[in-house]
């Protein structure tokens, strides 16, 4: 009996056909990834602009609202001026 047990090789062709399909799959996953990055987020330069507009609150929760209104009201400007 052999003690040192031995793992099934892949032939060159196999290991050519995965990596060959794993490239297009990981293009995917980035772009997809990245588009739910571009639709769905608030772009951080309007949430930066929005936190400096409400600087001038002392309590977060009335800063966090404030960063709200700004960012729904840019939102609303944005939708009308297209």
């Amino acid at each position: 009996m052999n003690a040192r047990p031995t793992l099934a090789r892949l032939s060159g062709v196999t290991k050519f056909v995965a990596a060959a399909l794993s490239i297009p799959i990981a293009i995917g996953l980035l772009n997809a990834v990245a588009g739910l990055f571009r639709r769905a987020g608030t772009p951080l330069e309007q949430i930066v602009a929005a936190e400096r507009a409400c600087t001038s609150y002392a309590f977060v929760s009335e800063r966090e609202t404030c960063v709200r209104s700004y960012l729904t009201t840019s939102r609303v400007r944005n939708v009308a001026s297209r």
